[in-house]
């Protein structure tokens, strides 16, 4: 990171940083160039996602890193139009930077199905991406990296390519459309070379000349499975996560917090904690304590000798009250009709289920940490986060500086889902180090500290009223009950709350393209203060779930293969979802006759853009255990960039949608988390995750996002099989309350 510099005022544009929405979202401001945040001490800077200078080709990656391998993909646009050696380029993160702003976040903003969202709707959500420009959201999250960086990083790769092509022209006397480029050197046509390097810095006081980027059919990297730009740090030891920092005079600190969420800490005896060999302080945190020690595990300990009294929490004491407040949210008017067509209220349901889902953890790999140093008046961070602006501010409030003096890297995460949003562990490292300055602090939370202090998944129930009738489905009216992510998480990233209809409530809802008369989801907002936030596929996580089981139970209602009804519903929808669906059931061979003893299981779920269908099998192992021996997948993102990590991510998700609804539960007693290890909250394991094939579509014109479509229809698929093995319609996850599974 010592290769970032000041900030520099040299403005670039940089290709599609400017909008092309037209006059209704032509203000200056969105249209004038983003300021360039890069300046190397000795080297070129030519856009905001480039560096060139001895050393090489470094490209700045505006997203998070966090086990996803997005720093491969948009580091291979940069390098694909630029005509850069992939073993020669080196990748870091950017830093806090209006110019990385996420104008993709805001595709999801109209009130719209995406499968069904016209090309005007298209054009008017690019106008509201490129207004994001003016928050500088510079988040990782909504499945939104490649999407985002798909124009705007190669055209920083094709810009730079033609800067450095006038450049030699001009030393060499040539017409520029004589040259070309090749392995990181521009080739004149007698064959002289001249290397990137001698020419950058020249370069980069150009103008940024208008370019045309090259056809898919040119492409040498795109499009096939490169190398992970982070594979050989991970794999050598030599990746840094935010507890890996070692620094002069380095001092290790962990934080015990009050666990009855929301209550606080009436008063703590220190003595216990100081008396553990290698403990030197505890800090008043007001809510809970820091214990600062030698090493990371004599804080720990430490943290758990303190004596500490703490104040009760203010909510449900129970996990059956919390639920019982969800519920009450059906008695007021609902917030959102997302959808409503038809006249569900004339026609008469032939069935009505409830379902249920508890409150999920996102249990990264990694437990949150950071490393802060407070220095003369200036902070420096070392954390894993997806949103680094807001996490600067966060630690400039924490340590009461002006945010100009703080200095944030973001460093490898392990695993994120949404939960590196939040910046609790960046204000905590920051007061810490404020109350010790010149020590740089390691802030390293317990597992135990991580599960019960998250910002869960919220549970969540679905009152669903349905009807079929010659075979087909004539009614699906949903009710969907619970805390609103949208609210609780941005209201903390924006600080004020947010109002109107919550989409994000009730998509993998509303948003499905099955041709039924009469469709209709209400979105109904509970009033429950449990810590919630973004989670891996956030409502179509639990919407889908509702959804595709009661889609399976409307099915069988009407005596229909599962597969069958679904395609005959969602055919006049679209082709590109029936494709998906049809892809799974060519893959799972699932017109085929089954052995005794298998169960099986069909999902689709849109989400994120991307159509995605899943086939589960379960069986009975020796002991009489079910498992789930293979699974299937098909999934239809658009234009693929590295089919590699498009495969890896969709079974990523897969596996984890399978670990939630197989045993994943939050529970509460006396406001508190009752789990607190993965002994308590478990995900699937090598013996017990499924052999998975995958067949990757793309015929979807428009491109989708692959992190988190692979989670919603995992879960319902699961149900589905359970229900054809065992004949029992599960309707409350998880699953393992209910039978016996190899776990």
């Amino acid at each position: 990171m010592s290769r970032l510099g000041k900030i520099t005022r040299r403005t670039l544009l940089v290709g599609a940083v400017a909008v092309v929405g037209g006059a209704g979202f032509g203000l200056y401001q969105i249209r004038r160039p983003v300021e360039n945040p890069l300046r190397p001490e000795d080297g070129a800077s030519l856009n905001p996602f480039l560096i060139i200078d001895q050393a090489g080709i470094t490209i700045i990656a505006p997203r998070a890193e966090m086990g996803q391998g997005v720093h491969t993909t948009l580091a291979a646009m940069v390098a694909e139009e630029l005509d850069a050696d992939w073993d020669a380029v080196r990748v870091l993160h950017g830093p806090p930077a209006a110019a990385y702003y996420n104008a993709a976040l805001a595709h999801g903003a109209l009130p719209v199905a995406d499968y069904a969202m016209a090309d005007w709707q298209r054009r008017v959500t690019e106008g509201i991406g490129a207004a994001t420009k003016l928050l500088g959201l510079q988040v990782t999250g909504g499945s939104t990296s490649t999407v985002d960086g798909f124009t705007r990083m190669r055209m920083a790769g094709a810009s730079a390519r033609e800067a450095l092509k006038a450049v030699a022209a001009e030393r060499l006397g040539v017409a520029v459309s004589a040259l070309r480029t090749e392995g990181g050197r521009v080739v004149a046509p007698d064959g002289t070379e001249i290397d990137y390097r001698d020419l950058a810095e020249a370069a980069a006081a150009r103008p940024v000349p208008q370019v045309e980027l090259r056809p898919p059919s040119e492409w040498k990297l795109l499009g096939r499975s490169l190398p992970r730009s982070d594979m050989r740090a991970k794999a050598t030891g030599a990746a840094q996560f935010s507890t890996d920092i070692v620094l002069p005079g380095l001092k290790c600190a962990t934080v015990r917090i009050c666990p009855y969420l929301g209550g606080g800490m009436a008063g703590f005896d220190p003595e216990p904690a100081l008396a553990v060999p290698g403990v030197e302080q505890v800090l008043d945190l007001g809510d809970g304590i820091a214990v600062v020690a030698s090493n990371t595990w004599a804080a720990m300990q430490g943290a758990e000798a303190a004596v500490i009294d703490w104040t009760p929490s203010p909510l449900p004491a129970t996990t059956d009250a919390m639920i019982a407040q969800i519920a009450r949210a059906f008695d007021d008017r609902p917030n959102s009709r997302m959808r409503d067509q038809g006249r569900p209220d004339d026609q008469t349901a032939t069935l009505e289920v409830e379902y249920h889902v508890p409150f999920l953890a996102h249990s990264t790999m990694e437990p949150m940490g950071a490393t802060a140093w407070l220095q003369d008046g200036h902070l420096t961070l070392w954390v894993g986060n997806q949103a680094p602006r807001e996490h600067a501010k966060v630690a400039a409030e924490a340590a009461d500086i002006a945010v100009e003096n703080v200095t944030l890297h973001t460093v490898f995460l392990g695993g994120g889902f949404g939960r590196r949003v939040e910046t609790d562990i960046t204000r905590q490292a920051a007061r810490i180090a404020a109350m010790l300055p010149g020590v740089p602090i390691r802030l390293t939370w317990s597992r135990e500290e991580d599960m019960r202090h998250d910002f869960y998944r919220p549970a969540a129930i679905a009152r669903m009223r349905g009807a079929v009738a010659d075979g087909r489905a004539t009614l699906f009216d949903a009710q969907i009950a619970a805390p609103s992510v949208t609210r609780a998480a941005i209201g903390r990233l924006a600080g004020r709350e947010m109002g109107g209809p919550d989409k994000g409530h009730v998509e993998g809802a509303f948003d499905q393209p099955y041709a039924i008369e009469h469709y209709r989801v209400a979105g109904h907002l509970a009033d429950l203060d449990v810590p919630i936030g973004f989670w891996r596929a956030v409502g179509n996580s639990f919407n889908g779930f509702f959804h595709e089981s009661f889609i399976d139970e409307l099915a069988h209602a009407a005596g229909r293969d599962p597969m069958d009804f679904r395609l005959d519903h969602i055919r006049p929808e679209g082709a590109v979802a029936a494709g998906v669906l049809e892809a799974v059931r060519d893959l799972s061979d699932w017109d085929a006759s089954r052995a005794e003893g298998v169960g099986r299981g069909v999902a689709f779920t849109w989400s994120f853009g991307t159509p995605t269908a899943v086939v589960i099998d379960l069986e009975r192992d020796a002991q009489g255990r079910i498992r789930i021996p293979r699974a299937f997948m098909a999934c239809d993102p658009g234009r693929v960039l590295d089919p590699g990590i498009v495969r890896a991510q969709m079974e990523s998700g897969l596996i984890y949608g399978l670990s939630a609804a197989l045993m994943g539960e939050i529970t509460f007693t006396e406001g508190r988390v009752d789990q607190g290890n993965f002994p308590d909250y478990d995900a699937l394991r090598i013996y017990n995750t499924p052999e998975i094939a995958l067949t990757i579509l793309q015929d979807n014109p428009h491109m989708g996002g692959v992190g988190e479509p692979g989670t919603p229809p995992a879960m319902p698929a699961l149900a589905n099989a359970f229900f054809d093995l065992t004949g029992t319609r599960i309707r409350r996850l998880p699953l393992a309350h209910h039978a016996d599974f190899l776990i």
